[in-house]
């Protein structure tokens, strides 16, 4: 027998003892009455508390309550506290999930049914070009307002992506981002977002390079068959002839002069950056380069440059001594090529005020016009198209210079003003430099 029950029958014995005690049946059953009555109205004052206690569902202030009540009121205590404590779990794990999906690199969105934004990551804010706090609640389709975005919002065909321009750093060079929409739910919409800008740069920079490649590669040939259909064709005084095949091999040296450039390039984009390696006297890496401009100038130029070694201090360069020999080789012979016969061209390493190491080359060229600058690193880009074919230059040899000085943790530094000429400096930082001590 429950408590509750205990309780109601004492209450009820009590009362028909008094009544008894009044020698009348009538006043027992009313006596026992009375006491089922005070019985009620206290078990529903205990009730009224527990549920009030209840609509507040607070498991840290329940209601002091005994008997069967209070059994009931620890027991929902209890739960209470497993469900607080599951909730709690469940928003941690919520919140982890959105932490997660914020760092994210692609883009996320959520739609109500009717298109408005319910929740947004940065990222998605940011190719989106709205605020992820401010513009919760708006359409998507007044935050972007992109011709293909509306389009693709009001044929509901999701099953493909589509691009739009994102905000870009500058407006002439938006940013491309792809986006695709999946519904979910009773008409919500999921949009994923990623910024493919760098993917189609690359996929255009290997188009260039095709391009260029191939257009290099076409010129020599169709001299090369020209001259060899030429010599097929009609008879040939031994001059003609001997002049003709001095051609023939120039055009062959370039090409065999560009494909050695192009695997040069390969070789230094696919391995691994160069560790410390050996510690290589700058005086001998400028010797010998200073040796193979003299060389080249020699054989291009008339009159010959006047190329002069500068002294410095003498120290030591850590890396790859055929990279190093590379990108200052490619600095000399274009300062050769572009520079007109007779002029003089410098070059030297030096040491830099953070401890750092250089190599420069000065020349009294032509110079380079300002907006020329930023791209002279970019595969086959020329300043003067005509002049480097004529001198035999590739388009690759500052690109050869900009891979070998980032795999040595450096920088190429330009600076240059028409009509003065310009300089060209490797910057080595100071982890690859060390004096040497003379004695």
């Amino acid at each position: 027998m429950t408590r509750r029950a205990i309780e109601l029958l004492l209450l009820v014995a009590l009362g028909a003892v008094w009544g008894w005690a009044h020698d009348a049946a009538a006043w027992t059953f009313a006596g026992a009455l009375v006491g089922a009555l005070v019985w009620s109205i206290f078990d529903g004052l205990r009730a009224r508390s527990v549920l009030r206690w209840l609509n507040k569902a607070d498991a840290s202030r329940s209601p002091h309550v005994s008997g069967t009540w209070g059994e009931l009121v620890e027991r929902c205590r209890k739960l209470i506290k497993k469900l607080e404590k599951k909730a709690q779990n469940s928003d941690a794990r919520l919140e982890d999930f959105l932490a997660a999906i914020q760092a994210s690199p692609n883009g996320v969105v959520l739609l109500d049914s009717a298109g408005r934004i319910e929740w947004s990551n940065l990222t998605a804010a940011a190719h989106l070009g709205f605020d992820p706090q401010r513009d919760l609640g708006q359409y998507v389709r007044n935050m972007v307002r992109a011709p293909a975005f509306t389009a693709y919002m009001a044929g509901g065909d999701f099953s493909h992506e589509i691009q739009i321009d994102g905000p870009g750093v500058r407006p002439s060079q938006p940013a491309k981002i792809s986006l695709q929409i999946h519904p979910y739910g009773k008409k919500r919409k999921l949009v994923l977002t990623r910024d493919v800008t760098a993917v189609q740069l690359a996929e255009a920079m290997r188009r260039d390079f095709v391009a260029n490649v191939s257009h290099e590669i076409r010129t020599p040939l169709t001299v090369l068959s020209g001259f060899v259909e030429t010599m097929q064709s009609i008879p040939l005084e031994e001059d003609d002839r001997a002049r003709y095949l001095g051609l023939m091999s120039q055009q062959a040296q370039r090409m065999q002069t560009l494909v050695s450039d192009l695997l040069t390039l390969s070789r230094l984009e696919g391995s691994p950056a160069p560790g410390p390696g050996e510690w290589i006297d700058s005086g001998e890496l400028l010797t010998h380069v200073i040796q193979e401009a003299q060389g080249l100038t020699q054989a291009i130029a008339q009159p010959p440059h006047e190329i002069r070694a500068v002294a410095s201090t003498p120290f030591w360069v850590s890396g790859a001594k055929t990279e190093l020999l590379s990108a200052m080789s490619n600095l000399l012979s274009n300062a050769v090529r572009y520079t007109p016969g007779g002029g003089q061209i410098e070059a030297g390493w030096r040491l830099r005020p953070d401890g750092g190491g250089e190599f420069f080359v000065t020349d009294t060229g032509p110079g380079i016009a300002a907006e020329h600058l930023p791209r002279l690193t970019e595969r086959f880009y020329r300043v003067d198209r005509s002049r480097s074919r004529e001198t035999g230059g590739t388009g690759l040899g500052l690109a050869i210079v900009k891979h070998v000085t980032q795999r040595h943790g450096g920088q190429v530094e330009v600076q240059s003003t028409p009509g003065q000429g310009s300089t060209f400096q490797v910057v080595l930082p100071a982890s690859r430099v060390r004096e040497r001590v003379t004695g």
